[in-house]
């Protein structure tokens, strides 16, 4: 924004210090003066008497009146600017951080030395929000690292299928179309995933009152015949949780936490366990949890992350395309509420994504 100059805030804190400064000299100098004013008309003859002695003193000490008003000015001008320049100090250094961050410096912090003031606030403040924009766009650029490379694999494939097909013209062609169907199915999922998370991400979408036991026990449903073929019981169990969003979305969310449940798990004699009721602060709390394989907390810590998987790549009917909990996670934000990821001690995971009890989303 372009800004018509202006005297900077140094000086004008400056004369503010300098006038207060004057002021309160010429209070303390009149004070004074009435004072001995009044002395003097009582020492002489009497009230209203004014004898020589008041003009004496008058013409004495005007002269000393003026040389002290004077120093006080050059003093209150000099003092306040030294004064001013040492206390808006961390605010230049903040304002030099501020320039380094619009210039793409994301890294720079400011660690403003010395004891908790508004000043050290501020630039706490400021470093927070700068670590978060670095870790976000860090996020970011990792994301579209990824989804580049992934959405790259789907094509290269169809592109090498399709060249095979050209130099072999003898080639089945059923079993051709078999596979790009595969591929490119997999291609639209993964596109489709990457829109429902940037649609959780801008919190596009109308909200209405929804029961998320009811939305669990759905989910559990329609992926009843998946939990069947791997060998994985499947229980859920919950109250009345009303949460205030959107209803394909938290199905979504409820979905992905228990495919995710039922495909990372034992072999067989697996287990999960759906649950949603009220939270101890009043809030929603959606709970799955599945045995399987022990996860080190540094892994989990890092599932949320787009295009991340708690094992080595799954090529399965159901392995899905490294956004199911990314994608919960979105959803989770987008309504106001929280995922957390911990290992179960005897293995497997419990994911835990606790709601506002019906509070609408962004308010």
């Amino acid at each position: 924004m372009d800004r018509a100059p202006g005297p900077s805030v140094r000086l004008r804190l400056t004369l503010t210090y300098a006038g207060f400064l004057m002021v309160a000299g010429a209070l303390l100098l009149a004070t004074v003066w009435g004072f001995l004013l009044r002395d003097v008309q009582v020492v002489s003859h009497g009230p209203g008497d004014f004898t020589p002695v008041s003009a004496v003193l008058l013409r004495s000490y005007l002269p000393a009146t003026v040389g002290v008003m004077a120093f006080l000015l050059v003093f209150g001008l000099v003092g306040g600017w030294i004064l001013a320049g040492r206390m808006l100090a961390p605010l230049r250094r903040i304002t030099d951080a501020t320039r380094l961050a619009s210039a793409g410096s994301l890294s720079h912090r400011i660690r403003l030395p010395g004891r908790a003031d508004e000043f050290r606030e501020l630039a706490d403040a400021f470093d927070s929000m700068l670590a978060r924009i670095e870790a976000h766009v860090a996020e970011q650029q990792r994301f579209a690292a990824n989804a580049s490379h992934e959405l790259r694999t789907p094509l290269a494939i169809s592109k090498a299928l399709l060249d095979v097909a050209r130099t072999d013209p003898g080639r089945d062609p059923g079993e051709l179309v078999d596979r790009l169907h595969v591929v490119n199915t997999r291609a639209i999922d993964l596109t489709e995933a990457l829109l429902v998370l940037g649609r959780a991400d801008r919190r596009a979408f109308a909200r209405e009152r929804v029961d998320l036991s009811l939305v669990a026990e759905e989910a559990a449903e329609t992926l009843l015949p998946l939990a069947e073929k791997r060998r994985v019981s499947l229980e859920t169990d919950g109250d009345i949780a009303p949460v205030l969003g959107s209803p394909a979305l938290l199905l979504l969310l409820t979905t992905n936490l228990v495919q995710n449940a039922i495909v990372h798990n034992l072999p067989e004699h697996g287990e999960v366990r759906v649950r949603a009721g009220a939270s101890a602060g009043g809030g929603v709390v959606l709970t799955v949890e599945n045995t399987g394989d022990r996860l080190a907390p540094e892994l989990v810590a890092t599932l949320t992350e787009p295009f991340r998987r708690g094992t080595e790549r799954v090529h399965t009917d159901h392995a899905g395309v490294g956004l199911g909990l990314a994608i919960v996670q979105s959803i989770a934000r987008a309504h106001d509420g929280a995922l957390t990821l911990t290992a179960r001690p005897a293995g497997g995971l419990r994911a835990v994504v606790e709601f506002p009890a019906e509070a609408r989303p962004g308010s």
